[in-house]
Formats: structure tokens, C-alpha cells, sequence
């Protein structure tokens, strides 16, 4: 990815767009003037403009544009106005009322009790959900505590999760899990699973961590082969100089596969995206993907200015590249945005084999979008912290594949055992099982005959970008 290939973005196609610049000062920002920042950043850069009559360039005269900004009571308001479709098209743009907070996060640094989770509804035709835990990092209220994979609550705070408690009870600072013991009665049909309470309880706090998206790294043989696995959590920039050590161990090591395992990874940088995709596959200059804006933008750049390419170095420094020709990834409905493009854009290339279940259904990025002439940081009004990350491009692999709605589907479909989830990393844990037995003899398990359970949220449901995939302006 072109880091840079955007700045000047703004100057170029500005003619084109409704100016409505007010001087900036240090008193407190009017409703008006917030409202203002977010019709001009939308206006200019969102994805779907043509789709919303009310972001056409025409829309308004003078007076009506100043009268459309005052019937809204906050930008919160007229920028879920201006989203299109939020319930199926756009379910991903953001508006954050304290950008020091999101600046953070995209630094990798959250208030964070260490407890990574998903949340899953019990029946299909139930509210109720149970929450459980995926992995613990450590030096956290969550280790301290000594919570671990696997670990399944039903309650926080003594109320019974459900589809309209759980973003209020898991969103304070502090809370309390209640425990249960998850029950198969050893049969694959989840119909006949039970959840009982244990009447043990935890009680987690979180502050601010910095998590290292490198979970965990491994070297297997297998059949006379060197098998390297990752666990990797989010496309984190701060951490790809370590990315590019875990490949550079890879390749002392001569692995001749990998399996990487995305199963809890909501996204991230696509510039990360782009040099873990470059360390698998080689394939130093060709398409990685291309980048579709609105049509205001589009028509405004060079066909090559909205093409990624593969790489061999990052900023200079070179990649650890393995040039496999075969990957094996692992995921989950919680593998999201830049863990789709991955494997969406690596496919073309190599042999992608997907184990797990289907993905989230995110191919759009966004782009951070300050109060300021440009939208960059650099000039920001200081009387408010408001920004926005809206949706603003589309990305297509080398074959013109996008619009994944529903997610990429597995070749091979096995969804994790609530009643045993194993441990990260070891042999036998049941979808790094598939995938290491693939390896071996090249043999497809049966899979299930029955739907996984539905994730209803997860830990990313909690993080000012959820499920996000983003690009450096």
C-alpha cells in the first residue's frame, strides 16, 4: 500500500465539493460547526455519496444547507443520517467523539482486562447468548485472575446475557463473570448442548495494554515437513517489524507450509495486510488489489494510483519472504476486513485453504477524517475531538472478486468445541488439527452436518473501530 499516494487527495478534487469552511478558534464548537465537518467529510469522501441523495454536490442552496445542518442535534445524528444501508451495505463507518481514543487503538492500545471473548447465541430462535473466553493475554486483570481458553460465562453481574444487556454489562471499566460449565452430552448436535451455572464468578478490570497482535508462533513437522503456525490477532502497524521477525524465524526454520490462524482477528492496517500477504506469496510487484472510491474520487486518479502491489520491503527494509505456494487459514465468523483481504487477494496466487467457518463480510476500508481544511491531523480544530472513520473504498483481488456480504466461506467447515476448546497452538486443538492432518495426507474431514452457532459480538463489539479495515491517509 501507498501510504502517502492519498495527502494531497483533497486538493486535487476539491473543486468539485461543497466548501464551508469556518475559522477555527478556541471556543467551544457549535452543534452547526461539528455538523458542518461531518456533511463535508462525507460529502467528499464516503464510499456510498452517490447512494445518499442528501451528500449529492447539488443538494443544497446556501440557506438550505445551514438550515439542514441545524435540524440535527448532534453529529452523531446527521452522520447516521448520511449512512447508507447500516444494517446490511454499511455496517462499519464511525463517528468518535474523542479521536485521542481511536488514535490509540490504531496504535494497538485499549483499556483492556485481558479477556479475549466471543459472544454466541444459545438457540436460533433465542436472545439468550453465553460469552467464551478465546484467549487471555498476559499481565492483565484477566491472567491475575487466572481465567483461561476455553472458560465460559453465561452472566455479568448476575444478569443472564442477553441480546439487549450485553454491550451495557461488558462495557464498564469494572464487572463480574458468572462461570458455567458447558455441556455437549457427547453428541455433535448442538441442539441437546446444556450451559450450567458453576457458582463461580471473576471479576475482571480493565486499564490501558498495548496487546501484541503475535500471539503465538510454532514450528511443527509433519510428515517429514516443517510446518510454521501463527497466531495473529490484528493488522497492527506498530508490530509489523515484529511480523517480519516471526517470518524471518519461519524461514531459518525452511517451513514448507503454513497455517495462519485468524479465527479472532477483526482487521486492521491493510498496509499490514499487504506485507503479510508479500511474506507468504512473494509475488514482489504484481496486483495485490485494487480500490474502488466513489465516483467524484475515482474519476479524479490514475488507474495506477488505485492499485496495491506486492512488496519485498517495508519502508526500505526488507521482507522475510517464504514464497509458498500453499497457506492454510483458520477462521471464524470474528475473522474480519483485512483478515478477509488476505485471503481473498492471496487466493488468485496461491492455494488458499480455509478451515473454520465463514468470515464476517467486510471489504470496505475506511480512512480517519479530522476537523480540519484537509481532513488530515495536522490542522485539526482544537476546540472539539471529534472525527470520523467512514467507509470510503472498496478493495478487489487480481481476479475483480469483492462484495463478499455474507463472508468467505471454508473448504473445509468446522466450528470450535464451546464444551473443549483445547489450547492455542497445540497439536491437537481441533481446527489446527484439521489443518495439520490436511498437511499429512492431503484428506478432508467429513466437517458437520449442522450450522455452527451465531457470534453475536466479541471483544472487537467493545473497540471505538469494530471490525475494521483502515488505510494510512
Amino acid at each position: 500500500m501507498k501510504i502517502l499516494k492519498h495527502l494531497l487527495l483533497f486538493f486535487i478534487i476539491s473543486s468539485v465539493f461543497i466548501s464551508c469552511f469556518e475559522d477555527l478558534d478556541d471556543n467551544p464548537a457549535s452543534i452547526k460547526d461539528l455538523n458542518d465537518f461531518v456533511y463535508r467529510g462525507m460529502n467528499t469522501y464516503y464510499l456510498y455519496k452517490d447512494d445518499v441523495p442528501d451528500l449529492a454536490n447539488n443538494r443544497f442552496s446556501d440557506s438550505e444547507y445551514d438550515a439542514f445542518l441545524n435540524s440535527y442535534n448532534s453529529p452523531e445524528a446527521l452522520f447516521n443520517h448520511l449512512i447508507y444501508q447500516p444494517e446490511t451495505v454499511d455496517r462499519f463507518s464511525w463517528i468518535t467523539s474523542n479521536y485521542i481514543e481511536l488514535e490509540a487503538f490504531l496504535n494497538g492500545t485499549t483499556q483492556n482486562n485481558g479477556m479475549d471473548f466471543g459472544l454466541v447465541r444459545r438457540q436460533t430462535s433465542s436472545s439468550d447468548i453465553f460469552g467464551y473466553v478465546g484467549y487471555v493475554l498476559p499481565n492483565t486483570s484477566a491472567s491475575n485472575q487466572g481465567l483461561q481458553r476455553g472458560d465460559i460465562f453465561y452472566a455479568v453481574n448476575g444478569t443472564p446475557l442477553n441480546d439487549n444487556n450485553y454491550l451495557s454489562l461488558l462495557s464498564n471499566n469494572t464487572y463480574t463473570i458468572n462461570l458455567a460449565i458447558y455441556d455437549d452430552n457427547g453428541t455433535p448436535d448442538p441442539d441437546d448442548d446444556t450451559i450450567t451455572p458453576n457458582g463461580q464468578s471473576v471479576t475482571l478490570t480493565k486499564s490501558p495494554y498495548t496487546e501484541n497482535p503475535i500471539f503465538e508462533r510454532n514450528v511443527f513437522q509433519v510428515a517429514g515437513r516443517n510446518v510454521g503456525y501463527l497466531v495473529y490477532n490484528g493488522f497492527t502497524r506498530d508490530f509489523d517489524a515484529q511480523l517480519n521477525d516471526t517470518f524471518g524465524y519461519f524461514s531459518n526454520n525452511n517451513i514448507q507450509d503454513l497455517v495462519l490462524d485468524l479465527r479472532y482477528n477483526p482487521g486492521g492496517s491493510v498496509n499490514t495486510a499487504i506485507l503479510l500477504s508479500s511474506m507468504i506469496a512473494g509475488r514482489n510487484g504484481e496486483v495485490f488489489s485494487t480500490e474502488q472510491w466513489n465516483n467524484d474520487i475515482q474519476s479524479q486518479l490514475s488507474v495506477e494510483s488505485t492499485v496495491n502491489r506486492f512488496t519485498n520491503n517495508d519502508e526500505g527494509t526488507p521482507l522475510n519472504i517464504l514464497n509458498l505456494n500453499r497457506v492454510y487459514v483458520l477462521t471464524t465468523k470474528r475473522s474480519a476486513s483485512a483478515s478477509e483481504l488476505v485471503i481473498n487477494c492471496l487466493r488468485p496466487y496461491i492455494n488458499v485453504v480455509q478451515i473454520g467457518t465463514s468470515t464476517t463480510g467486510k471489504y470496505q476500508a475506511s480512512i480517519t477524517l479530522y476537523d480540519s481544511p484537509d481532513f488530515r491531523r495536522q490542522g485539526a480544530n482544537p476546540s472539539h475531538l471529534y472525527a470520523m472513520q467512514p467507509l470510503v473504498l472498496k478493495s478487489l483481488n487480481a481476479a475483480g472478486v469483492t462484495d463478499y456480504f455474507e463472508g468467505l466461506d471454508p473448504d473445509i467447515l468446522v466450528s470450535e468445541n464451546y464444551a473443549n476448546m483445547g489450547v492455542l497452538g497445540d497439536e491437537n486443538e481441533l481446527l489446527l488439527s484439521v489443518a495439520l492432518q490436511h498437511i499429512e495426507d492431503n484428506s478432508r474431514l467429513s466437517g458437520q452436518t449442522f450450522e455452527p452457532f451465531e457470534i453475536v459480538g466479541s471483544k472487537s463489539s467493545f473497540t471505538p473501530l469494530q471490525d475494521n479495515m483502515y488505510i494510512e491517509k
